[in-house]
């Protein structure tokens, strides 16, 4: 048996180094199907399929409040305490939030990212510092001695991997925190935290309908996440109907998936649909090979005859074929791997920044399995085709005709352009899929942002917030940001090339948006005067409405060309100690005063900053997409800045042209003025190209995939058309010979391409109607079914296969008879 097959190998070795150029084709060939397939999966494996780097990542749960929209949000504090304290089936739970902060530390102020964290958070992990300790009790209560945990990274960067860190301390906001301890090297939850810090040392938010923060859990031994998932819904349950704050920001219900599940959903489909994309493009490859194998078949019928006559079974010719196609899936398994390595260096480079576990996207065992999986199948799959039709025939009518050179000719014809149909289904698909996701991307392209894109430079600051104020140091500090913003805005002013100046709480399409909540309509005679009133007017519908909050400077809605509707903008008449005013945008104004004029009309807001100044509205200003152009305009409170000032914000500065020398400049202002407050520089064009990343990142991947798919195809028409014309070269030389004109042989030829081309086009347009619908969810402003792109891609595509068949086909015209009717 052994010796069988070292014999086997020896002749397939020898069989292929004897023709360099047909192995050549047919290991690239499937190696770029091979290794496009292992990128991708390179990539679902790490995203989707890895499990989580924890103890036990099964029994992890992420807990969310459902809301009125019957979508996931954030835990309030009262309803996490809640869930906390009165479950069954979790053994610990725990609350956090992220962000990026200032923090200055032993080299100097950096923008780290931190989280803060409930007490239990490490637990819940199941996770123990390489270094130090994690939260003791003493460390998480309010006015405990601020202490953090630090990342491994963060230790070694900017710690410098002291193993006494008893004397380091860092600045976070307002406090002083020493180091207790540091996380083990790769562990970085949530993503891109270096810093964690208790939860605990300030106080809780009492209401039920302020949403803050993430929550997970780890279940019990023998827990489901059915059992686990309906305990917390009872929880809310006995919640919504308890709460005083019945508006339309308490939760309706609540819900406990798998963390791994919660982390990935979002990108969950729209990457099993690139999974399948690229397996159609290992197929067409799969199928180009096939026919080229049984091109190369169709030539050995005389060996294969008299093997077959000197006592070789069809099973062991069929061995040898399966041995040669398993070498060349071997040889093309290496390539597969180093196009791998390529195309995943380029997806990494090309996937938008808030993919999910894109650092645990790499070529691993389990990649390296399913590629040697995919390889040998595929090598199974091929051999066993090419045999059984080099085999099908009767040996001595083979011999006679491989005599003539005719040997297998008509079957091995029909079997290719039964594959090459088979191709051009498989292209269309991918070609139909391509078109829809790139008149998805036009047709987002198309929407009006409601903002400037271009010239625009956005800088992020995050300054230290003071503790809890009296009311009069609270008011004077209040005072002092509001004269430091607007000293800011006078020096940026003065930056060549700087046309406005504003500051903005968050600049539309970045990342966290801005924080909605609910205002309510009141005069100054029932304006609320404390939280308890606040929320017994909030009872009442008339008088509630929802809004994003978005303290703002005067200029902001020049700098970013927001048009004014009606009414005025913010200026410099109203100042710190003024009556406080408000701009609405249209959508807002349209749904919350409908048949009145909201000019005049006025609002509490305070519940978003604690300030209980009554807001006059003054003014309308257009609607802006601030959370991506495929969502709808949120209806928005501008309030101003300048009377309302934050410590974190974004400086927007429209120019004239070059942003280079306008950073600089700008940077230097900035390092000047808060020097514990690096800034992060950013042009608009950036962040509008950012929020486009994920649908760019799956039209590029789609249509390099498409296109290699058709040229693919298109080599197997022509191959097929060629190698039918020379193997019918004496038919041709006859028919001519008769009389048969050039246009009769090219008729002759071009019917036969274009009958296999139809056929495979009407498959692939049945075929796309049946997968289209799986990408809906990925596209905009395009129905699955949109017959403009039905009907352009089938008619590129059967163009390119027509010019495909027309090359050889006209070749064939040029036939001599006398030449041809010698021709073996």
């Amino acid at each position: 048996m052994l010796e069988r097959m070292f014999q086997d190998i020896r002749y397939a070795v020898r069989g292929l180094a004897k023709n360099p150029g047909f192995s050549a084709t047919v290991i690239l060939t499937l190696a770029l199907g091979i290794g496009a397939t292992t990128a991708i999966f390179s990539v679902v494996y790490g995203v989707l399929l890895r499990p989580l780097p924890f103890p036990n990542p099964d029994r992890l749960l992420a807990i969310w409040e459902v809301n009125h929209h019957g979508t996931y949000s954030h835990l309030a504090d009262p309803n996490f305490d809640d869930f906390r304290d009165q479950n069954h089936t979790f053994q610990a739970m725990a609350k956090y939030t992220n962000w990026v902060q200032s923090v200055v530390g032993p080299t100097g102020p950096t923008r780290t990212g931190a989280a803060v964290v409930s007490r239990d958070f490490f637990k819940v992990l199941d996770v123990q510092p390489a270094m130090g300790r994690s939260f003791a009790a003493d460390d998480t209560h309010p006015g405990a001695t601020p202490v953090l945990l630090a990342s491994y990274r963060y230790w070694r960067e900017y710690l410098g991997s002291a193993r006494d860190f008893s004397a380091i301390r860092i600045r976070i906001q307002n406090r002083i925190y020493s180091v207790a301890g540091i996380l083990p090297e790769r562990f970085e939850f949530p993503a891109k935290t270096d810093l964690w810090l208790p939860v605990e040392l300030d106080p809780e938010n009492n209401s039920r309908t302020s949403h803050n923060y993430l929550g997970i859990g780890r279940l019990r031994e023998g827990v489901s996440t059915t059992q686990a998932g309906a305990d917390i819904v009872a929880i809310a349950e006995r919640i919504v109907k308890q709460s005083p704050e019945q508006n339309d920001y308490l939760m309706r219900s609540a819900t406990a998936i798998p963390l791994q599940a919660s982390l990935t959903g979002r990108v969950r489909s729209p990457l099993y649909i690139l999974l399948g994309a690229v397996g159609f493009l290992l197929l067409v490859a799969c199928a180009n090979v096939a026919n080229f194998l049984l091109a190369q078949a169709s030539k050995r019928g005389r060996e294969l005859a008299i093997r077959n006559a000197l006592g070789a079974g069809r099973g062991r010719l069929v061995q040898q074929f399966v041995t040669e196609t398993l070498l060349l899936s071997a040889l093309s398994c290496g390539v597969a791997m180093l196009i791998a390595a390529g195309m995943l260096s380029g997806l990494l480079a090309l996937a938008p920044e808030d993919l999910p576990r894109l650092a645990e996207v790499t070529i691993s065992w389990p990649v390296l399995v399913f590629t040697a999986a995919i390889s040998f199948l595929a090598a199974i799959g091929l051999g066993v085709l090419t045999a059984v039709r080099a085999t099908s025939g009767a040996p001595g009518r083979t011999l006679v005709e491989s005599g003539r050179g005719s040997a297998g000719t008509q079957r091995s014809q029909r079997v290719g352009r039964v594959i090459v149909a088979a191709q051009l289904a498989m292209t269309l698909v991918l070609l139909t899929g391509a078109g829809l996701l790139a008149r998805s991307l036009l047709q987002v392209l198309s929407v009006d942002p409601g903002f400037r894109v271009n010239n625009v430079v956005t800088a992020e600051i995050q300054r230290p917030e003071p503790g809890d104020l009296k009311p009069d140091a609270e008011v004077a500090f209040r005072a002092h940001e509001s004269q430091f913003v607007s000293g800011l805005i006078q020096r940026l002013h003065g930056i060549p090339g700087v046309q406005q100046v504003a500051a903005v709480n968050a600049v539309p399409m970045e990342e966290g948006g801005l924080p909605d909540g609910m205002f309510l309509m009141v005069s100054e005679r029932d304006n609320p005067k404390n939280w308890e009133e606040f929320s017994r007017l909030a009872l009442q519908p008339a008088r509630r409405g929802t809004a994003d909050f978005c303290p703002a400077t005067p200029e902001y809605f020049q700098a970013l060309g927001i048009p004014l509707v009606r009414g005025r903008l913010f200026d410099r008449h109203d100042a710190f100690d003024s009556p406080h005013v408000a701009v609405i945008t249209e959508s807002l104004a349209r749904s919350q005063w409908p048949h009145r004029d909201p000019i005049g009309q006025t609002i509490q807001f305070g519940n978003m900053d604690g300030d209980t100044h009554l807001l006059t509205i003054v003014g309308i200003a257009g609607d802006t997409h601030e959370y991506g152009l495929e969502q709808a305009p949120h209806p928005i409170v501008y309030v101003n800045m300048l009377q309302r000032p934050r410590t974190s914000f974004s400086v927007v500065l429209h120019i004239e042209s070059d942003a280079g020398p306008v950073i600089a400049a700008a940077r230097a202002i900035l390092r000047d003025e808060a020097p514990d407050s690096p800034p992060r520089f950013r042009t608009f064009k950036q962040i509008y190209s950012a929020s486009m990343g994920s649908r760019r990142f799956n039209l590029t991947l789609v249509v390099v995939f498409a296109v290699t798919a058709l040229l693919l195809a298109v080599a197997g028409v022509y191959g097929v058309v060629a190698y039918g014309v020379a193997q019918r070269t004496q038919e041709i030389g006859l028919r001519m010979a008769l009389g048969a004109r050039s246009a009769d042989v090219l008729g002759l030829i071009l019917r036969q391409g274009l009958t296999t081309t139809l056929i495979g086009v009407a498959i692939g347009v049945a075929g796309s109607f049946a997968t289209a619908r799986t990408i809906q969810s990925l596209l905009f402003g395009v129905k699955a079914t949109d017959p403009l792109t039905f009907t352009a891609v089938a008619a590129w595509l059967t163009g390119i296969a027509a010019l495909a068949c027309y090359i050889p086909a006209r070749r064939a015209t040029k036939v001599d008879p006398t030449v041809a009717l010698r021709y073996d």
